[in-house]
């Protein structure tokens, strides 16, 4: 029998024998040579990311979902700046789905290794991850590596297309290409004073050898990158005429509403329709299976999208509840904290010097911290529009999976692949639920009932709330020991949860739970292993726990619980060592390697005015205290003060938040803000009151109204400092959010003396009884049809 350490010795070896075929190979082109979703008459492709027309109209190929995190906009400025477009004639359109779409970054980055781990083994383990993600990418946009992923296609299509631009003027002129240049959309040659636009080239330039991995411009002479341009579509936006999923109205279209199983996991046995007072506009009731790791119900499909719901609310289900129905909240709870009393259990994702000896001496703390399950909550209803005839299927959705999507809808409808044409809306919100594709195959499944008709299914808030991938419940139990002198001589962390990658290798690829056993879940206890913090002694250890409750990707995932377990953690240690909180953290960052978390840490000083008294009266006499974090996560390095008030209304009210963040160069200043904001406030949210919680089985939260959102009137004020960087744009759209929980937290300390180890912050509102009853008591009318969309 091979054991594990076996195991991954052999794969080193296999590794370097990779690696070394690997680095002799052609780098890697991404160019591709023409494969945009839909070419408009008159656009002529450049490479497979951009077209130009007659009128000088330059058309990006976008790779990525836009769901609000402006992506769109910052890859466009990639490739216009190597262009040297004129911004104001750019434009986006969707990829296809293809090879060189591809997102290259996600392997890589899923490692379970720290970012300073120069280790052969982690070494080698990149490097086969690098050659993987070329052989086995798929499109994908999630994890924060939109930008570092387009970082170089894009810049090397923009220059390409001017390359060839250029070389078309110099034929076109009859003069030598390096004296002619680009500039604003236009092509000049200087020393004669010609010039022509990229659209009066492009005919000449379409024809002409592509140059591959051309020279880049120098950063100095940037005209569009670091600059706060407007995004791209938020005219589109402001003006209606954008399109997201929901919006998709095919022509003779259908839509269907479903009921899932109240239990998670559970089935459909049989459904009666004959009770529904009056089927007018009501074309067909049915189960439907559970796919792609959901749950089974029922769909009506009707004339109108009301129709549906309120037929629904008159069918008799014969409901299996499934094994899931013997699990509730304080289950969970119980199965976590007894996978965490055996503190050398679980896998062991870093450790450094002696910590469980190193815990015998000095003083020593201990401390347990616990969160919740999370819904993602996005504000567009799960929704997805199917088409589909005897040889192919039409899919507008909005995801960001939409290889993956094509692939299982293939396989629910047995089609081929390429029958399959997924067209990729506009996302009103995400969060790392459309990184599912549940919804996706069930709405294909029901579509087919109806075929050739399109059929648009649309979940009802409850039932998409009741029904999401969530954020794993966690537990942690830290030990931390101090010398006399104040100083963190050990640490030792271990956690509980389920592990996501587990549970989506099985529901998209259908692996078994034995890949854990091969490399471990990184997401798990990302956040925990992998800080920069330096102490001498530490442990940090994760126990994988099974449970029959659906868990997925949620933003900054495991960085956004360990962020609370960690930075809560040291700010006890720097308490109980008498040290302010900043200068305990800065003792921790001595190495050259961590010189961004401490000019972060210091200008953070600065702009939140960290100098001064940490709990004080305002002018109105009210208490207030501040706490901060700081917290690294996808390249990213971000830290936060809260600033937090007494408030008979809530409680307490956080009142401002300063945030510093180091992201590698900023591609879109305007962006890093917006995103900074946005993590905040969607971190806030869960902070204070939002959690999902079961009663055999069955989510006992169903609307915003018992899953607070941070609205304008409890939202801080937020300001964000972006430093200067020459690194890599690195990750923004989720690296915002893991400070958030533990700044409040330890402001909370501050300001009350008490310490909050467990989330939510403030008591969660009541929850109101089965989703599908509420559902049908606030929408209790008669079927008399709607008027039609």
């Amino acid at each position: 029998m091979v054991n594990r350490r076996t195991f991954l010795l052999g794969s080193a070896g296999v590794a370097g024998a990779l690696v070394v075929g690997w680095k002799l190979t052609r780098p890697d082109d991404r160019l591709g040579t023409g494969v945009p979703a839909e070419v408009a008459q008159g656009d002529v492709p450049l490479n497979g990311w951009v077209m130009i027309d007659a009128d000088n109209h330059v058309t990006i190929v976008m790779s990525k979902a836009e769901m609000g995190q402006g992506v769109h906009t910052a890859a466009a400025m990639l490739l216009a700046e190597e262009l040297e477009a004129d911004w104001s004639q750019v434009r986006v359109v969707q990829s296809s789905i293809a090879g060189i779409y591809g997102n290259r970054e996600n392997i890589p980055n899923s490692l379970p290794f720290r970012p300073d781990d120069q280790s052969l083994k982690a070494r080698l383990s990149r490097d086969v991850a690098n050659l993987a993600s070329r052989s086995f990418s798929s499109m994908l946009t999630g994890g924060s590596t939109s930008i570092g992923d387009l970082w170089g296609p894009m810049r090397e299509a923009g220059a390409s297309a001017r390359l060839m631009l250029c070389a078309a003027a110099a034929r076109k002129w009859e003069v030598a290409v390096d004296q002619c240049v680009a500039k604003a959309g236009k092509v000049l040659h200087p020393a004669s004073g010609r010039s022509a636009t990229f659209g009066d080239l492009v005919p000449l330039a379409k024809d002409l050898p592509r140059p591959v991995h051309p020279k880049l411009k120098d950063p100095a002479t940037y005209t569009l990158i670091g600059k706060g341009l407007k995004r791209i579509e938020a005219r589109a936006k402001l003006d209606g005429s954008a399109r997201f999923g929901i919006d998709a109205l095919p022509d003779d279209l259908l839509y269907a509403s479903v009921l899932m199983c109240p239990t998670l996991g559970g089935r459909a046995r049989r459904c009666d329709m004959s009770k529904i007072p009056c089927p007018q506009g009501v074309v067909d009731c049915f189960p439907v299976e559970a796919y792609n790791g959901g749950t089974g119900g029922v769909a009506v499909i009707a004339e109108n999208p009301f129709i549906a719901m309120r037929a629904l609310c008159s069918v008799f289900v014969d409901w299996d509840h499934g094994k899931a129905a013997a699990i509730s909240s304080k289950d969970v709870r119980a199965a976590l904290l007894k996978a965490v009393e055996d503190e050398d259990g679980g896998h062991e994702f870093y450790e450094v010097g002696k910590a469980a000896q190193a815990l015998k001496r000095g003083k020593v703390l201990h401390m347990q911290y616990e969160v919740p399950y999370l819904a993602h909550g996005a504000l567009e209803p799960v929704n997805c529009t199917v088409k589909v005839d005897d040889k192919s299927a039409q899919v507008w959705v909005s995801t960001q999976v939409p290889q993956i999507a094509r692939d299982q809808v293939a396989r629910v409808l047995d089609l081929p692949k390429e029958n399959v044409h997924v067209h990729e809306q506009l996302i009103g919100g995400a969060f790392g639920r459309r990184l599912e594709v549940d919804f996706i195959t069930q709405a294909a499944a029901i579509a087919a009932k109806r075929k050739p008709r399109a059929v648009q299914t649309i979940w009802t808030r409850p039932e998409d709330m009741s029904h999401d991938f969530y954020r794993p419940a966690c537990v942690a139990k830290f030990s931390g020991a101090l010398d006399a002198d104040g100083k963190l001589i050990a640490w030792r962390s271990a956690s509980a949860s389920q592990s996501i990658v587990e549970q989506y290798l099985n529901r998209m690829y259908g692996l078994p739970a034995a890949i854990n056993t091969i490399l471990p879940d990184a997401t798990m206890a990302e956040g925990a292993f992998d800080q920069p913090y330096e102490c001498e002694n530490i442990s940090v250890r994760h126990t994988r726990v099974e449970l029959p409750i659906p868990v997925g990707y949620w933003r900054s995932v495991g960085h956004s619980h360990q962020a609370f377990f960690v930075e809560s953690f040291l700010d006890e240690m720097a308490a109980a060592a008498g040290k302010d909180p900043i200068e305990f953290r800065l003792a921790l960052l001595k190495q050259p390697a961590h010189r961004r978390h401490v000019e972060v840490l210091r200008t953070l000083v600065e702009r939140a005015g960290w100098r001064a008294p940490h709990k004080w009266k305002d002018k109105a006499g009210v208490e207030c205290a501040r706490g901060m974090a700081m917290h690294e996560s996808f390249g990213s390095v971000v830290a936060q003060v809260a600033e937090v008030c007494r408030d008979p209304r809530f409680e307490f009210r956080v009142r401002r938040v300063v945030c510093v963040v180091d992201c590698g160069l900023a591609i879109n200043p305007n962006l890093v803000e917006q995103q900074m904001e946005s993590g905040i406030i969607f971190g806030l949210s869960a902070a204070l009151q939002q959690e999902i919680t079961l009663v055999n089985g069955q989510v006992q939260q169903y609307y915003f109204s018992q899953y607070p959102l941070v609205d304008i009137e409890t939202c801080p004020e937020i300001e964000t400092h972006i430093m200067a960087s020459t690194l890599p744009p690195q990750g923004v759209g989720e690296a915002g959010t893991p400070p958030i929980a533990p700044a409040v937290a330890n402001a909370l300390f501050v300001l009350t003396g008490t310490r909050h180890r467990t989330l939510p912050l403030l008591k969660a509102p009541p929850t109101v009884g089965r989703s599908h009853d509420a559902f049908c008591a606030v929408h209790a009318t008669s079927c008399k049809p709607a008027p039609k969309r």
